[in-house]
């Protein structure tokens, strides 16, 4: 091969938005606000995440996570809540993946040492979680603007900040949710406006107008709307870095309809999906699964069908559906990761540094490379490397919907544990 051929082959390397083959990303963020117990918690983990038999039929084969707090009144699931099995349970779930958010530390938890016991308990028992979601108005949120908290502010009693991101926290979110179907890819307000509801769709686009708007004018609160983004780095108020999410609800009557588990088959619609597969976005889905109208059944069949929905686009390789954890450490990776590539005589060689891809809150870890797809010429004769060790298993993908052939890291699924 001439060099300008081995120039050319080099060059036509191009980083994939998604994991081969999916053409959309997706989490299932959900608050476990009001969930009732620790049964109605399992059986919809179940339910979401295996084809065990369940209340509401076989499950669906999903990987979706949930959330945790500690402090609460007595008629809430949550961790200090429930008795020894479901914080056996809770452990558990922390430990596969399959519980992987911070629902800040509860509303009867007012100062520090409440959060420093609940971080003694996660450490003890090997539990390590990286994403922090603020909660109603507790008083350890961290957002000063929608949700009115004080756990990043260095003189409250409520304050934690040091010791939450030290335990390990990364990503953050302080109350934003977009009703734009899709980000990380320009905003389209399509599928906002409903004719069957006119006033109340038309309000919800104009909130949305109004949000871009002051963006674009330097107005804080709304700042993330403006480039419809997914991440951003940020310094909380006492300095500590992270990255801050937004969280999206694309249903027609605004951000805080129909959240719940009991009415997620009218957010979840096949006209939501294929917008999402057509915008080739990602969606941080807003809800809150155990807000159910029988905890005996979780869901009812309109959730069911949504669900079974999803799934048929998830095992047909359309969406990829994955715990919020997942998606928030691929989406950094896909921004922060650094490669070259090269012609090494005999194949075209792709070489991942992550030493060189610094983020905010410090290196892309290896395992968030995962799901990584490379666009190259000719999938058979490329090989990959990660801090100069090559990749063993690559993956060599068919031609996708671009006609163009690829390579990936494997994305493995979560292994779903039993109690």
């Amino acid at each position: 091969m001439t060099s300008d051929g081995v120039s050319h082959v080099a060059s036509n390397v191009q980083l994939r938005q998604l994991p081969y083959p999916y053409r959309a990303m997706l989490a299932i963020c959900s608050d476990l606000d009001e969930t009732p117990d620790r049964q109605a918690y399992w059986e919809i983990m179940r339910f979401l995440n295996t084809n065990e038999t369940t209340a509401m039929g076989p499950g669906v084969g999903l990987e979706v996570g949930n959330s945790i707090y500690f402090d609460m009144p007595p008629e809430q699931f949550a961790y200090w809540n429930t008795d020894d099995y479901g914080r056996r349970m809770v452990q558990t779930l922390i430990r596969s993946g399959h519980i992987d958010c911070l629902h800040s530390y509860g509303d009867l938890a007012t100062t520090r040492a409440h959060a420093r016991r609940a971080l003694d308990e996660l450490a003890r028992y090997d539990c390590r979680l990286e994403v922090w979601i603020d909660h109603a108005a507790a008083a350890t949120n961290f957002d000063p603007l929608i949700m009115y908290g004080h756990g990043d502010e260095v003189r409250h009693e409520a304050y934690h900040a040091d010791l939450t991101m030290g335990y390990g926290i990364r990503y953050v979110w302080r109350g934003r949710v977009t009703s734009i179907i899709g980000q990380d890819v320009p905003a389209r307000l399509g599928g906002i406006f409903n004719w069957s509801h006119p006033v109340a769709s038309g309000r919800t686009l104009f909130k949305e107008i109004a949000k871009q708007r002051l963006a674009r004018s330097g107005n804080k609160k709304y700042a993330m709307h403006g480039l419809n983004e997914i991440l951003r780095p940020i310094m909380l108020r006492d300095g500590s870095p992270a990255y801050e999410f937004m969280r999206c609800n694309p249903h027609w009557g605004g951000v805080t309809s129909c959240e719940e588990g009991r009415h997620i088959g009218d957010v979840l619609t096949s006209d939501m999906l294929d917008r999402l597969v057509e915008r080739g976005g990602i969606c941080v889905l807003y809800t809150h699964l155990g807000k159910t109208d029988d905890p005996r059944i979780p869901f009812n069949q309109t959730a069911v069908r949504a669900f079974r929905r999803l799934a048929e686009d998830f095992h047909g390789g359309r969406i990829l559906v994955t715990t919020t954890r997942r998606l928030l450490g691929y989406c950094l990776a896909i921004h922060a990761v650094s490669y070259d590539s090269h012609w090494n005589g005999q194949k075209l060689c792709i070489a991942i540094n992550t030493q060189n891809s610094k983020t905010s809150v410090g290196s892309v870890p290896s395992d968030d490379l995962r799901g990584l797809t490379f666009y190259v010429p000719d999938s058979t004769a490329t090989c990959v490397t990660i801090n100069g060790r090559e990749v063993a298993n690559l993956q060599c993908n068919d031609p996708d919907h671009t006609g163009r052939p690829s390579v990936s890291l494997a994305w493995p699924l979560l292994a779903y544990p039993q109690v």
